[in-house]
């Protein structure tokens, strides 16, 4: 990367914190010190979740040559963002108030903010750790392991040792997002599985198909050339020979009209069109009191899907000079960008609030000095945050966008459509219901039902990232207590 990018990221970054900070100072007037640290925590966090969790979600893209990294930044910058301040609402709920129970307790809510520093700064080392190494990791188990070890911190500094230190945890609720990190791969690897099986069979091998005929025949057609041109050429040879050109003319026609591609790449256009913006209108975006009833928005859906189908058969229809090959990468590509931009929101709808919901948490309690059942989310601390992972993005992400792009399977474009929407389907689905899902473990399990029909997946490769999934959680619980006690100290508390 050239320096000059280099400079010109780190400095939106560097400036965004900065005003940011200004800002901080005049909203909260007092408490300065505190607040400094969790704005460093916390953008620390959010870089981190750019250059993991971002990289990753993004590796099917740049892995296909789909999209440059800069052509990632933009989408990320744009659709990260819409998802977090549109659609994450619910899950930063579930993340800052659904895991620890603290109602029942009598301590200064001052600790509560140095259990959520503790999280933010052990959550952001363990990634920068996995995404230096390559390893794809999970942001949501990271700062839930670290508010769970920071919690049984608080709990044992203001009930000591004890089965009551416990009693904090919502372990209903760890056990309904444990289930999710099981069942969230192995939906997302069913959902890719069952997409891309679609496409190979009815385009992919299709187009094979016709072409090893084609080629085939044209094989034929050398022998019989041959006996058409000798002068002694019989009328049976010759009549064959027609016969083959005939075949081959027929076969031509049928693969140049991209039969194939002209029949079901719309349907799969369609069907992502109509998932997108299902989500938007049904979730994303009701809170913008679009008045329109269910009626309304399924009408509304039909349609931008068939304009969809219409968009998608028009372009493969002018693809006269491709071939079938060629044309089917080349408009996968530019579904690719629809799949990938619809991945950017949903994960911006899920894993930004693994960031700004502890944080949220931090300034309300700095400002009001107590701890509430609810803490709003400043526009600019969102879009400060939002920065900082775009930030991460460019300067840590490579490693983990190879891995994912071409190390644990191959992907092109077609591959990288079907991953990202099998994906897509199963994280929107989560934000809908409200469950804090790793969209890490879901886009792995995807690329590996891709790897698992085309019989090339990385297996070596998976048991190092298995072994980074399980040692998250309590990696980044024991050094969120460590963290939560030196703050303590620290702050004579």
């Amino acid at each position: 990367m050239f320096s000059r990018d280099n400079l010109f990221f780190g400095g939106i970054f560097v400036v965004m914190t900065t005003v940011f900070l200004i800002w901080g100072f005049d909203y909260l007037q007092s408490n300065f010190t505190l607040f400094v640290l969790a704005t460093l925590f916390g953008v620390f966090m959010a870089f981190n979740i750019g250059g993991n969790d971002v990289a990753n979600s993004f590796g099917t893209s740049v892995g296909a040559k789909t999209l440059t990294v800069k052509q990632a930044l933009m989408i990320a910058a744009i659709f990260e963002l819409g998802g977090a301040m549109l659609a994450g609402s619910a899950v930063t709920d579930t993340i800052r108030k659904g895991i620890v129970d603290i109602s029942a307790m009598d301590f200064d809510p001052m600790l509560f903010v140095f259990v959520m520093m503790g999280s933010l700064l052990s959550a952001g080392t363990w990634l920068l750790y996995a995404s230096k190494k390559g390893y794809p990791v999970s942001t949501t188990h990271s700062i839930v392991g670290g508010i769970l070890g920071g919690s049984i911190a608080l709990g044992y500094v203001t009930m000591g040792a004890g089965e009551s230190v416990f009693g904090l945890i919502h372990w209903d609720q760890i056990i309904k997002i444990a289930l999710s990190w099981v069942v969230s791969p192995i939906l997302g690897g069913i959902a890719s599985y069952g997409i891309y099986w679609y496409l190979k069979k009815y385009i992919l091998d299709y187009n094979d198909h016709i072409q090893s005929h084609i080629d085939a025949l044209k094989k034929q057609l050398e022998s019989l050339h041959l006996a058409h041109d000798a002068t002694n050429a019989t009328d049976d040879e010759k009549e064959r020979y027609t016969a083959q050109v005939a075949k081959i003319t027929t076969l031509k026609k049928k693969s140049n009209a991209f039969y194939a591609l002209r029949t079901h790449a719309p349907i799969a256009a369609a069907f992502g069109t109509a998932m997108i913006a299902g989500m938007l209108l049904f979730k994303g975006l009701k809170h913008t009191h679009l008045g329109l009833d269910d009626v309304q928005i399924y009408m509304l859906l039909a349609l931008m899907s068939t304009l969809m189908y219409g968009v998608v058969f028009a372009i493969v229809k002018v693809m006269h000079k491709d071939t079938p090959h060629k044309a089917t990468m080349r408009v996968f590509s530019m579904l690719q960008v629809l799949t990938a931009s619809s991945f950017a929101f949903s994960h911006g709808a899920n894993d930004i609030a693994n960031a700004i919901g502890p944080f949220a948490a931090i300034i309300d309690i700095l400002a009001t000095g107590q701890i509430n059942t609810e803490a709003p989310v400043p526009l600019i601390a969102m879009a400060t945050f939002g920065v900082a992972l775009i930030a991460g993005l460019w300067f840590i992400g490579k490693e983990v966008i190879e891995t994912v792009g071409s190390r644990i399977t191959e992907i092109f474009p077609v591959t990288g459509f079907a991953a990202e929407l099998g994906a897509t389907l199963v994280i929107l689905l989560a934000t809908k219901m409200g469950i804090p899902v790793s969209s890490t473990h879901i886009l792995v399990g995807a690329i590996i039902g891709i790897g698992l029909l085309n019989r090339n997946a990385n297996w070596a490769l998976m048991r190092p990232i298995a072994m980074a999934w399980v040692v998250t959680l309590p990696a980044a619980g024991a050094m969120a207590a460590l963290f939560f006690f030196a703050l303590k100290v620290g702050f004579g508390y």
